[in-house]
């Protein structure tokens, strides 16, 4: 079993495949090139092995 962790999106520069997010008060980069975006900084994402592999949008 694999584990994901939600992380909110701080910044996603267009045309990166890396994104900055925030996971328990640190800023870490992720690849988001699994995902289509474009992401927008507030909305969350799951995160597995500094991937993006679920998009949530702002509401979780």
């Amino acid at each position: 079993m694999c584990l994901g962790i939600p992380g909110r999106v701080v910044d996603c520069p267009d045309g990166a495949d890396l994104g900055r997010v925030e996971v328990a008060g640190v800023v870490r980069d992720i690849n988001v090139s699994l995902l289509d975006g474009p992401f927008v900084p507030g909305e969350y994402v799951l995160i597995h092995s500094g991937f993006a592999i679920v998009f949530f949008g702002a509401e979780l």
